[in-house]
């Protein structure tokens, strides 16, 4: 576990390995979640590039009669 400084502008600095594990880039945004007493940033990926994030999840499921 990584410990980081909030700035005096309230302003943090991704660490060197966690950016490049996790592919972030400059300008890239993040959404930041406030969940219990922590703080969550969650890249924002476009669409594209979410293709085949899913290939291979079982799509069938039972359905009520009425329904396609």
């Amino acid at each position: 576990m990584t410990i980081v400084t909030i700035s005096p502008k309230f302003q943090v600095v991704i660490p060197k390995g966690i950016r490049d594990s996790l592919h972030l880039v400059p300008g890239q945004k993040v959404r930041a979640i406030a969940y219990g007493d922590r703080i969550e940033l969650i890249p924002v990926r476009p669409m594209t590039q979410l293709r085949g994030s899913l290939a291979g999840v079982d799509t069938h499921v039972k359905r009520d009669d009425d329904r396609l």
